[in-house]
C-alpha cells in the first residue's frame, strides 16, 4: 500500500448540509494514485489520533481530492473550522478501494447517509452505466444529488420519513432494479444494517457486491490492529482489518 503524509492546501470549502462539510484539497501526488473507496486520515490540531474520512472525488488532472464529512465529535469539529487557504495534515491514500471493471455494463451504487460521498467517485467512473441510490433520514440531510446527476448516473433518492424522494429504505429500489435484470455489480457504503440487507439481496440473486465498512481507526495503516472485523476466507473465519484489508470488502466475505 503506497501512501504519503503531508500538509496540503484547502482550495475550496462549503457547508452542504447541517454539520456536513465539503473540502477540495490540492494534493497532486495523492490524486495521481488514489482510487474510489480509499480514505484519508486527518490530523486535527490538539488531538493525538487522526480522523478517517472517505474520499469523495478524485481529479488527477487538477491534482485535487474532495472529501465530504460530518461533524461527529470534537476532532471533526476542529477539522470543520479549517478554511480555504489553510493547510490540512493528511495521511493518504489509505485502504483497499472498489473494483473498477470496464466490462461492467450496469452497476448500482448505494449510499446511506454519510456513506454516500465515497460513491460519487465511482459514479464519475461508471457514469451512465450506473444507478445511484442514496438514502437519508430526511430532506434536510440530503447531499450530493446534483453531483450524482452530473455524472450521468440515474439518481434515486430515498428518505426514512418520506420528506424527499421515495418514502422508504434503499433496499426497495434496489430490489426493483434487480427484478429488471442486467445488473453486473452493486457497490455500497453506509450503516451496517443497510449493508447487511444489501448483501443479502445480492447473494440471493448471485450479483457481485462490494461493501465499504465503517470502523474506529487509530493508526489507519494496520499497525495497531484496533479495527478488526470478522470475515471468512476459504471457508475459515478470519479477522481482517478495515483500515488495511478494507474498507472495501467483497460482501460474501463479511460475517455479520
Amino acid at each position: 500500500m503506497k501512501y504519503t503524509q503531508g500538509k496540503y492546501i484547502i482550495i475550496q470549502k462549503a457547508a452542504i448540509a447541517r454539520n456536513i462539510y465539503s473540502f477540495t484539497i490540492s494534493c497532486p501526488e495523492i490524486a495521481r494514485i488514489a482510487v474510489p473507496g480509499q480514505f484519508v486520515h486527518i490530523r486535527a490540531d490538539g488531538f493525538t489520533l487522526r480522523r478517517p474520512v472517505s474520499i469523495c472525488g478524485i481529479d488527477p488532472e487538477r491534482g485535487t481530492l474532495r472529501i465530504v464529512f460530518e461533524i461527529r465529535g470534537e476532532g471533526t469539529s476542529a477539522i470543520s473550522r479549517l478554511n480555504e487557504g489553510d493547510v490540512i495534515d493528511m495521511l493518504a491514500p489509505l485502504g483497499h478501494g472498489f473494483t473498477i471493471n470496464p466490462d461492467f455494463k450496469k452497476v448500482v451504487l448505494i449510499g446511506g447517509g454519510i456513506g454516500t460521498p465515497p460513491m460519487l467517485s465511482l459514479a464519475g467512473i461508471y457514469g451512465k452505466k450506473s444507478a445511484a441510490i442514496c438514502g437519508f433520514r430526511n430532506a434536510s440531510a440530503v447531499i450530493l444529488q446534483e453531483d450524482f446527476a452530473g455524472t450521468g448516473a440515474e439518481t434515486i433518492l430515498c428518505t426514512d420519513d418520506g420528506s424527499a424522494g421515495i418514502h422508504g429504505f434503499v433496499t426497495q429500489p434496489l430490489e426493483d432494479l434487480v427484478r429488471s435484470g442486467g445488473i453486473d455489480a452493486v457497490f455500497a457504503c453506509g450503516p451496517a444494517p443497510m449493508l447487511k440487507n444489501v448483501a443479502a439481496i445480492c447473494s440471493k440473486n448471485n450479483i457481485f457486491c462490494e461493501i465499504s465498512l465503517e470502523e474506529r481507526m487509530a493508526c489507519g495503516i494496520g499497525a495497531c490492529l484496533g479495527c478488526a472485523c470478522k470475515t471468512k476466507r476459504n471457508d475459515e473465519e478470519y479477522f481482517a482489518h478495515v483500515c488495511k484489508d478494507g474498507p472495501v470488502f467483497n460482501a460474501e466475505e463479511v460475517l455479520w
